[in-house]
């Protein structure tokens, strides 16, 4: 079987600042190009049954600088759309909402053509990445490399372990970095996880 690579995209000014960034496309900062320019040696030397990336630029960038060739954009592995917290952090929210925890209690609609998302929907999304590349991994085609966002390859990586989405909040996974989920006896497994060179 193949295994399945998790690449989060390299460091942009909201994910330093812990600011929730799904839909508003921002550039990899400087740090992040190096990233992700670092990361090339994590992912060459494989044979890649699919390459997909998410569509938003800062995934697309990270895919390019670290060299990895025949990215597809996948619509489906867009960052969980955060809706009404766009651009808020995890404190600000806290100073109206204590307690609040996005694996639980979602987010507010934000503006049009946003209406956030909840774990449940992100897990929807990741099941149809899962089904599309299942017979590549099934029939050891090759490695499969996602080139995406922490929280949607968190709620992907629960999936793919069988657990409900909401778990997702139990794998943190740092900007630049490479997972990487494989088998034993048959059964997914985290091999690796926040890799970085």
């Amino acid at each position: 079987m193949g295994d399945l690579l998790l690449v989060r995209h390299g460091e942009t000014e909201w994910s330093r600042s812990g600011q929730h960034t799904s839909y508003t496309d921002l550039p990899l900062t400087g740090h992040g190009e190096e990233q992700a320019k670092s990361l090339a040696p994590l992912l060459t030397g494989r044979t890649y049954a699919h390459a997909l990336a998410s569509p938003l630029d800062r995934a697309i960038r990270t895919a390019e600088l670290a060299g990895l060739a025949g990215v597809v954009p996948d619509p489906d592995l867009h960052e969980w759309d955060y809706g009404g917290y766009e651009g808020v952090t995890t404190v600000e929210i806290h100073r109206t909402r204590p307690g609040w925890d996005l694996w639980t209690d979602g987010v507010p609609p934000g503006p049009q053509g946003h209406p956030g998302e909840s774990p449940e929907q992100i897990g929807a999304r990741a099941d149809r990445v899962l089904a599309r590349i299942g017979a590549a991994l099934d029939e050891d085609a090759g490695d499969v490399v996602l080139v995406a966002h922490a929280h949607f390859l968190r709620v992907l990586t629960a999936r793919r372990l069988g657990l409900p989405p909401a778990e997702g909040r139990l794998f943190q996974l740092a900007t630049g970095t490479v997972s990487r989920l494989s088998t034993e006896h048959g059964r997914p497994v985290i091999a690796e996880w926040n890799r970085q060179p």
